[in-house]
């Protein structure tokens, strides 16, 4: 799978159009992570990216509790994407060699002044998300 379609099976992502994709993945970087390295650090507000998991896995902590894994397509940091100096909630760390695309919020905030469109779509899904979630809390 390319990462333009492993882009667009995220939730975030998936309502863009192919062109739309191309335009983030323009701005997007590929990183790789050995073994044993810390991906991110729960507390810190620096480095504030969107991570998409392309090859590999990775382990997400908290305070040395094991609360999921990441492999390829999925994802995380979503949240640094679109909340000014929101501290990292957990710890994630590569398990094995691990490449992910990474998205920055400026980068992402660069693209979305000259392409909108984007923003409105990315707005419309986290809508239904939060409509979502409290239907269910509703229920």
């Amino acid at each position: 799978m390319n990462t333009g379609d492993f882009l667009k099976q995220t939730p975030l992502f998936s309502g863009l159009t192919d062109d739309e994709i191309s335009t983030v993945l323009a701005t997007a970087k590929q990183r790789t992570f050995p073994a044993g390295k810390q991906i991110i650090r729960a507390g810190h507000e620096g480095g504030a990216g969107f991570y998409l998991v392309l090859e590999g896995n990775a382990e997400v902590t908290k305070n040395g509790v094991h609360l999921a894994d990441h492999g390829p397509g999925s994802f995380f940091g979503e949240m640094a994407l679109l909340l000014d100096d929101t501290p990292r909630t957990a710890d994630v760390t590569a398990t094995e060699s691990t490449t992910c695309l990474v998205i920055t919020k400026w980068d992402l905030r660069s693209t979305l002044t000259t392409h909108p469109d984007i923003g409105v779509k990315i707005m419309g899904e986290l809508a239904r998300r939060l409509r979502d979630t409290n239907q269910a809390v509703g229920d």
